[in-house]
């Protein structure tokens, strides 16, 4: 790290001589940039403060709010699953499992924010409507496609927590009561589904236990010697493209 420092500072002293020289020769302009703090001075400024504070609150919660209202909670929590069935500690590891998480989302949540830009994003971007007109329209299709796969047990679990009265429809539920009860769904539907993967796996651990048991090896650890054979099992199935095929096609 003090190396890569090191190299960036003698590029930028050797560089910034020859970008001021074209500066002066009217070749190439810098941009000044000036952050300042000062007292606000009527309702506007703190109005634009608030904003800022609210986006940067946003921008700082990004991650939670593509984990809790998308498919890849689910995803993640399978892929941990059949990784602690098959039984390897580091393979594949956690990043690799989460960077393939994240692309299976945005490929099931791709018609979703497809309507989110075309109702939202892009009339903001063309000054047809308001930021609060925007967040209406916008978290609509998501609300859609959460509403597809929450259970009504779990929406009642929160309602029955708040004071609010039981709402006659979906557009009355508020989107902080939506968001958690979706969010119990997916663990349970990612626990079952983990439960289904650890079945043939640990028919294996047993079958290769009882083999080495008859044969008097009791001092082999029999995970060393299933491994191998869970490996092969789950390449000659094809596990990855079944258990990736199953779990998108849950959310079509």
């Amino acid at each position: 790290m003090k190396r890569k420092i090191l190299i960036a500072s003698v590029l930028a002293l050797l560089f910034l001589p020859s970008l001021a020289f074209a500066q002066k020769a009217g070749g190439i302009t810098l941009p000044k940039i000036n952050i300042g703090v000062g007292t606000a001075k009527n309702g506007s400024d703190i109005s634009v403060t608030l904003q800022i504070l609210l986006l940067l609150t946003v921008l700082s919660l990004a991650p939670s709010i593509l984990i809790m209202t998308t498919s890849y909670l689910r995803i993640i929590i399978v892929f941990h699953f059949l990784k602690n069935a098959l039984g390897t500690a580091q393979m594949p590891p956690s990043q690799l499992l989460a960077g393939i998480a994240l692309f299976i989302t945005f490929f099931i949540m791709a018609p979703t924010w497809n309507k989110v830009n075309d109702v939202a994003l892009k009339p903001l971007i063309d000054n047809k409507i308001t930021v609060e007109q925007a967040y209406d329209k916008g978290i609509e299709p998501i609300r859609e496609f959460m509403f597809k796969h929450v259970r009504q047990k779990d929406l009642e679990l929160f309602l029955s927590m708040t004071t609010q009265t039981k709402p006659k429809t979906r557009k009355d539920l508020p989107t902080y009561v939506l968001v958690p009860a979706f969010a119990i769904s997916e663990l349970r539907t990612g626990f079952i589904i983990g439960f289904f993967l650890y079945i043939p796996f640990i028919m294996l651990d047993m079958i290769i236990a009882s083999i080495l048991l008859s044969m008097g090896m009791m001092m082999i650890p029999p995970m060393m010697v299933s491994l191998p054979f869970k490996i092969l099992l789950f390449v000659l199935v094809d596990g990855w493209n079944l258990i990736v095929g199953s779990v998108i096609k849950g959310f079509m």
